[in-house]
C-alpha cells in the first residue's frame, strides 16, 4: 500500500489527529512547568512587598516562611511573623471589611506591644472618587491607624466620628471607612485574644531552663 493510499484510510486520520493532540499537550505541559517557578517567585515577591508595607523596624527572618494559622471571626487567619534575633517583634495578617460595593481586604501589621504599625488595602470595589480614598495613593486617611491600640482610642471609640468614634469619615461615603475601621478593630481583638500564639511566647517559655 502506497503512502497516498494510507492517507485515505480512517485509521490514519485518527492517528494523525491523536499525534497532533499529544504533541500539543506535551508542549503546553512543558511551557506550564517552565513558567510555574517564575510565577511562584513573582507571587512571593508581591506578597513580601505587601507585608513590608505595614511593618517598621528591622527583621532577620523570612516572613513568608514564618507563619502560624489560627481560627478567626470569618475563618482561618494566616499570620506572618517578623522576628529579630529569634524574638517575634511584629505580626502581619489580613482582615476583611464589608463596604458599599463588596469585600474590602486589608493587610495590617501589629507590633508585639499591640500597636498598629500600618494598614493597607489589598483589594476593594468601592466607588472611584469617594470610597477609594482608603487607598494611600488617593488620601492619607489609611495612615490614621498607625500607632493606635485598644487603649488609644478606647475600645468603644473604634468608630468613625459620625458614630461617636475618633476616625474621620468621607463626605458622601461613610460606609467605606466605617467598614475599614470595623475590620481593623476586629484585627486588634484578634491580636489580643491570640497574643501568646502570635508572638510564639509559649515556645519561648518552654525553652527557658
Amino acid at each position: 500500500m502506497s503512502f497516498a493510499e494510507l492517507r485515505t484510510k480512517i485509521g490514519y486520520q485518527g492517528l494523525l489527529l491523536g499525534g497532533v493532540a499529544l504533541f500539543t499537550s506535551a508542549a503546553l505541559a512543558i511551557a506550564s512547568h517552565s513558567t510555574e517557578t517564575d510565577i511562584r517567585a513573582a507571587e512571593a515577591a508581591d506578597l513580601k512587598q505587601s507585608l513590608t508595607q505595614v511593618l517598621t523596624g528591622e527583621y532577620d527572618n523570612d516572613l513568608i516562611k514564618d507563619t502560624v494559622t489560627l481560627p478567626g471571626l470569618d475563618g482561618e487567619v494566616k499570620v506572618y511573623r517578623a522576628r529579630h534575633a529569634g524574638k517575634v517583634e511584629a505580626v502581619v495578617y489580613r482582615v476583611v471589611g464589608h463596604g458599599y460595593a463588596g469585600a474590602i481586604v486589608c493587610v495590617m501589621g501589629v507590633s508585639r506591644e499591640g500597636k498598629v504599625l500600618g494598614v493597607r488595602i489589598v483589594s476593594h470595589k468601592e466607588t472611584p472618587g469617594l470610597g477609594d480614598k482608603i487607598e494611600p495613593a488617593k488620601d492619607k486617611w489609611i495612615h490614621s491607624f498607625e500607632g493606635k491600640w485598644l487603649g488609644d482610642p478606647p475600645a468603644d471609640k473604634w468608630l468613625v466620628k459620625k458614630d461617636g468614634g475618633v476616625f474621620d469619615q468621607f463626605a458622601g461615603a461613610t460606609i467605606t471607612p466605617r467598614a475599614v475601621v470595623k475590620a481593623v478593630k476586629q484585627g486588634m481583638d484578634f491580636f489580643a485574644e491570640n497574643k501568646v500564639s502570635l508572638l510564639d511566647e509559649a515556645a519561648a517559655q518552654g525553652a527557658k531552663p
